[in-house]
């Protein structure tokens, strides 16, 4: 750490125990569906710390579902399409303090107009000359040249004075109505409650992060086949690319619901679900949360940083190393093979170990049998 960074954080470090009783502080995370929910391990730990504290997140409404519920979280506040009119919201608050975990200009400009006394956000961003709080980036912070996701995001708290310690795993809470939904639409395609299912997740946001839905198809009959699991896809407004490949290849294998879920509904399916199948995407991170056991498919996305935070999983990559420009960016250097490349087989291999592992602690958990 450079003297000037040392410096700063003798003074920031007491932003946070320094806050009197009852004190609001925001933070802005905009969206997206896995990075919000990657923001709850550090609320969690700030809560737990000082559970006086009212804690807001501002949020654009589409992704709000994912933090409803949440017991840490005072007010979720909704991001206006106006820049303009957002601010002068955040202003009249009068926050003593704002956190910018999202980093983007919108964010960045929210957080310079906020009014807050202390306005905090990484150095080396956009805008950053709005925050007069500036936090060195993963690599100068941790030391080392890459970090998770939730490492990077609470590291802003640290150094605003939060006291280090075990980090928690991410938590969303399924809401009851979503849940009953669920059900009625799973009963209605033949899935009876309490039935074991998979959810299988075709999309991501590149189509070199897409492993070929026919090898999902291929997995969905080996599940109903081998382990007399059903499988439901989640298929989002934003996967248009690969939805005709899917009714194609999966209508006779698996559940498509129609309409797509919502946020909401997709929490409660996979918090139903014996297993997640799935690209690097948000919902990965909602099976973590859930405490689902997963496998995730990567290319290039870096799983150091981008992988099922504290929860029970197997990862399946094309092998790829990455660049870090900084701790908490990845850029591919080399990858050896595409996605497409991936076969039936390790995904299959990476299920069958989740199963056995998941077979072993239920016998332990039950203890030894008489004979």
């Amino acid at each position: 750490m450079k003297p000037n960074e040392a410096s700063q954080l003798n003074h920031s470090a007491n932003l946070l125990p320094s806050l009197p009783q009852g004190a609001e502080i925001l933070i802005i995370r905009l969206r997206s569906l896995g990075d919000l929910v990657l923001e709850t391990p550090a609320i969690a730990a700030i809560h737990s710390w000082r559970p006086d504290l009212r804690i807001s997140l501002l949020v654009e409404p589409s992704f709000a579902a994912v933090l409803e519920g949440n017991p840490a979280i005072a007010e979720l506040i909704s991001s206006e399409s106006s820049v303009i009119k957002t601010a002068r919201g955040l202003r009249k608050r009068r926050f003593p303090i704002v956190f910018n975990q999202h980093g983007g200009p919108r964010s960045a400009m929210l957080t310079g107009f906020s009014g807050a006394q202390w306005r905090v956000g990484w150095a080396g961003y956009q805008y950053s000359f709005m925050y007069n709080v500036q936090v060195p980036d993963a690599t100068a912070f941790y030391g080392i040249d890459a970090v998770h996701t939730v490492e990077h995001r609470i590291s802003q708290f640290y150094w605003a004075g939060l006291p280090r310690g075990p980090i928690s795993n991410a938590r969303v809470f399924p809401q009851p109505y979503a849940v009953q939904s669920i059900v009625r639409r799973l009963t209605e395609k033949g899935i009876t409650d309490g039935a074991p299912y998979a959810v299988l997740q075709p999309g991501a946001r590149l189509a070199e992060m897409r492993w070929p839905v026919a090898r999902f198809a291929e997995t969905a009959r080996w599940l109903r086949e081998k382990h007399g699991i059903a499988s439901v896809v989640n298929l989002g407004a934003r996967d248009g690319e690969i939805s005709a490949d899917v009714h194609r290849e999966m209508r006779n294998c698996a559940v498509i619901p129609k309409p797509p879920l919502d946020v909401h509904e997709l929490i409660a399916l996979i918090a139903g679900s014996r297993i997640f199948i799935g690209n690097d995407s948000g919902p990965v991170h909602l099976a973590a949360a859930l405490q689902r056991p997963s496998v995730v498919i990567f290319s290039v996305t870096d799983p150091v940083q981008w992988r099922p935070w504290q929860a029970r999983h197997r990862i399946v990559q094309t092998g790829a190393s990455f660049d870090h420009p900084r701790g908490d960016k990845g850029i591919v250097a080399s990858n050896p093979r595409s996605t497409s490349s991936i076969v039936f087989e390790e995904v299959r291999d990476a299920c069958d170990e989740l199963f056995f592992e998941h077979a072993q602690t239920t016998r332990a958990a039950e203890g030894p049998t008489s004979s």
